[in-house]
């Protein structure tokens, strides 16, 4: 069974590596979310909207598109930092990031609406602008994942820097994660 497991694992690195590779070509470009393999034990919480509920239109490009609050806690006291990343997965050409801060200080909770949280860096999301954009799929519903990460250490990336840095950096350094998923169709 073990040659099973090798072939699959070589076949899903080829297809990532593919994906990547395919999404780097194109104006819209959209990365693999990291593929982390951490506890969940950070639970993520909005004050504007439930777990499996729907992420209100002020949060959307059809409202302010301003970032919605979040809070998290169980945090892992040895972690060196955290994450924030907002994304899509179903997104018509792959995953499709919202939203990456880098390097927020283990202490800190929350991130207020329309903020980024303290002491945090923004880098780049799909579009290329290292900032929040709201939710705005072409049509249907789709699922948005707010996601917490504990890091082992800073990733060290610059504001700005490029999504798939950012996102290698949080799959090699994430020790613990948590997410509040919610939905929004149009």
């Amino acid at each position: 069974m073990a040659p099973v497991r090798g072939r699959s694992a070589l076949f899903a690195v080829a297809v990532v590596g593919l994906v990547v590779a395919v999404a780097g070509c194109s104006d819209d470009e959209t990365a693999e979310p990291a593929e982390v393999d951490a506890p969940d034990s950070i639970t993520v919480t909005s004050e504007a909207f439930d777990d499996g509920g729907t992420v209100p239109e002020r949060f959307t490009c059809d409202g302010d598109e301003v970032s919605p609050p979040l809070a998290w806690d169980g945090v892992p006291d040895d972690a060196a930092a955290l994450a924030l990343v907002v994304d899509d997965p179903d997104a018509p050409g792959g995953t499709y990031t919202h939203w990456v801060v880098l390097d927020v200080p283990p202490g800190v909770t929350s991130v207020d609406e329309g903020g980024v949280p303290d002491g945090g860096v923004e880098v780049e999301n799909s579009s290329g602008d290292a900032s929040y954009a709201g939710p705005c799929p072409p049509s249907g519903t789709h699922h948005y994942r707010f996601m917490v990460y504990a890091l082992s250490e800073e990733t060290g990336l610059d504001p700005g820097a490029a999504l798939d840095d950012a996102l290698r950096a949080i799959e090699e350094a994430a020790t613990a994660q948590g997410r509040l998923t919610a939905t929004y169709s149009r």
